[in-house]
């Protein structure tokens, strides 16, 4: 489906012209050669009857198309601006800097255009993630130990107010309300998509979010009410053999994930993400194909709610759910997130799953 974009003629000219307006919003697949192109690809133009076009990604792939090598359309619009790329290198260097907008300015970017594109792409501004981003030295100082003024101090921030706002916007509740010697632990962990927040108790894995999930916080309030406070700062085993594994995984080593986890939610929601667990990496499913195989067939939409409401990012596979015309739908940690997990996959072949280990409780 074309959507609200125009007819194959007028997009065959666009790409004729590769014309921008059209980048992220449409792609081209070739017959003659078995790739899809965005299209502005500078690569010598196919043939009027040999294209078909499609709105994303999800699309292409589903169709049999594999990506071009000349205009990488599997790369995420978000590494295609100039802007992005520049803050988002910026920021990694400016550890622990307290951004502003004259900041963007001397910079030579244009702070609106700067905001709109961060939210485009990520859901919150370029101010947003750098703050989120001095939280995290907070956090960590809260999981060695520090106090909470120290954490403030060494998160940047000159108010304890201010810092207590920002810190329950990010975590749900405010620094004082995590238990010292909590049973459950919150704790940081890197990936090349980004910061995840992790909560462990002893044996088993609780949550793993991207650190700007939207939902972040409230499921963390959830979580503090089912286990009555009892979620601190700091690491437990499990966080170690899931750094691992998250490291396999992002290297290209393998997709397998022995970390056992803790599923909260109904009956119904359990079976949806146990379903989801058994997608091999590679592969995609769509909310009818996962609503049949648990025996809902009628399901669909509840089905979707609970791959929504899926509280174990990547373990639980929610990103390789698409819509059943191939586009890519929704998904809480970000559609580029989305968009470069199943390109990441597409090298794992499908792997059998070790029948004698059941990781979910």
């Amino acid at each position: 489906m074309l959507f609200d974009l125009p007819g194959p003629a007028t997009l065959y000219d666009a790409l004729l012209n590769r014309d921008p307006d059209y980048d992220g919003r449409a792609y081209v697949g070739v017959s003659s050669t078995g790739v899809f192109c965005r299209l502005t690809c500078p690569a010598r133009k196919p043939k009027r009857e040999n294209c078909s076009f499609y709105t994303s990604v999800g699309e292409c792939i589903q169709a049999g198309f594999r990506p071009c090598k000349r205009c990488h359309p599997l790369a995420t619009a978000a590494e295609a601006e100039p802007a992005i790329r520049i803050l988002l290198a910026a920021l990694n260097e400016r550890k622990g800097h307290r951004w502003r907008e004259p900041d963007i300015t001397r910079m030579g970017l244009d702070p609106s255009t700067v905001r709109r594109a961060f939210n485009r792409h990520f859901g919150m501004t370029f101010l947003e993630m750098a703050r989120l981003d001095r939280l995290r030295d907070g956090h960590v100082a809260l999981a060695g130990g520090s106090k909470v003024i120290e954490a403030q101090l060494d998160a940047g921030f000159g108010s304890p107010s201010a810092f207590r706002t920002a810190f329950a916007r990010l975590m749900g509740l405010p620094p004082g309300s995590f238990a010292a010697d909590g049973l459950i632990k919150a704790d940081y962990i890197d990936t090349p998509l980004g910061a995840m927040i992790a909560l462990c108790d002893t044996t088993h894995l609780h949550l793993l979010e991207f650190a700007d999930r939207k939902a972040l916080p409230a499921e963390l309030r959830r979580l503090h009410q089912s286990f009555k406070g009892r979620i601190g700062f700091g690491r437990q085993a499990p966080m170690d053999l899931l750094e691992r594994e998250l490291e396999s995984y992002f290297s290209g080593r393998g997709a397998q994930f022995s970390v056992p986890m803790a599923f909260h939610g109904s009956d119904f929601t359990k079976s949806v993400w146990r379903a989801l667990v058994q997608i091999p990496a590679g592969e995609t499913r769509s909310y009818s194909t996962i609503a049949n195989e648990i025996g809902r067939p009628i399901a669909v939409r509840a089905v979707a709610r609970a791959n929504g409401a899926n509280q174990i990012a990547l373990l639980v596979p929610c990103h390789r759910v698409i819509g059943a015309d191939g586009s890519l739908t929704g998904y809480g940690g970000g559609l580029w997130r989305k968009q470069k997990l199943i390109e990441i996959e597409r090298q794992y072949a499908r792997n059998s799953k070790d029948p004698g280990h059941d990781p979910i409780r």
